[in-house]
């Protein structure tokens, strides 16, 4: 056959370097798309072989309302399941919670405090900048809550729009729902119901509003937060934490 032929049908230099184009069978990975889609992709949770699990509550806690996407939030359905796979993985021994949010919304911030309060692996608590509003008892759910010395809390009433309250019925259920908060935080930490209160209740100490914010030692001298310290003492306590949980299984098995 003439050779002209196979030089003619012969890819030139041009065509080699020429990449591919994307055909539609040419799927992006489950990675990028997820990327694309959300904007967002999974931390790394610590090292692959650490049996510690660390847990982010960031930004505003997003409940049954959505935010504007600009806002920095953390979802509940999103927390709930990830909640369910650590009480579920033999791997994953103690939780970490680090928080950093501003609070929002009341019932999903308490069904996360639920969630963690019932956990049968130890967990302890790190409040980075700030844990204000429903990040309280979000902060104190844990076994053992730490509070960085510059980070503050914000604790004041339950409120709809923040100024005024419109009708009796909606008085009723927040002031309902106050006091699931009040009987919350009080049950999972060392304040008394009258102090936690008075600082809900305190006039003057936020311009124009009712409600105390409270730095780093103020938490832990109010008996709200265990102690002043930072990721290394939050971890070293979580460790002495799963020690001792696997110190008493032993002896429950023994006996």
């Amino acid at each position: 056959m003439d050779q002209n032929f196979f030089r003619m049908n012969q890819p030139t230099n041009e065509q080699q370097d020429k990449p591919k184009e994307n055909t539609k069978d040419d799927k992006p990975s489950p990675l990028v798309e997820k990327i694309q889609q959300l904007g967002q992709t999974n931390v790394p949770q610590l090292s692959n072989d650490s049996n510690i699990h660390c847990l982010t509550i960031v930004g505003q806690i997003e409940g049954h309302m959505q935010l504007p996407p600009q806002n920095k939030t953390t979802k509940y359905e999103h927390i709930i399941p990830q909640l369910v796979a650590i009480e579920q993985n033999p791997k994953i021994e103690g939780l970490l919670v680090v928080l950093n949010t501003v609070g929002g919304d009341v019932e999903a911030g308490l069904a996360i405090s639920e969630m963690l309060a019932s956990l049968s692996k130890p967990t302890v608590s790190i409040v980075l900048g700030g844990g204000h509003s429903i990040g309280v008892p979000i902060a104190t759910s844990c076994n053992f809550s730490f509070i960085a010395e510059t980070a503050t809390m914000t604790i004041h009433p339950v409120r709809l729009t923040g100024l005024v309250i419109g009708v009796p019925q909606t008085f009723e259920y927040l002031d309902k729902m106050q006091d699931r908060v009040v009987n919350f935080v009080t049950k999972h930490s060392n304040i008394s119901e009258e102090d936690f209160k008075n600082l809900m209740f305190a006039k003057g100490n936020l311009t124009r509003d009712i409600g105390t914010n409270v730095v780093g030692q103020d938490a832990v001298n109010y008996g709200l937060i265990d102690g002043v310290g930072g990721v290394g003492a939050a971890l070293r306590k979580l460790n002495e934490l799963i020690d001792m949980k696997k110190s008493n299984d032993t002896d429950g098995m023994i006996q």
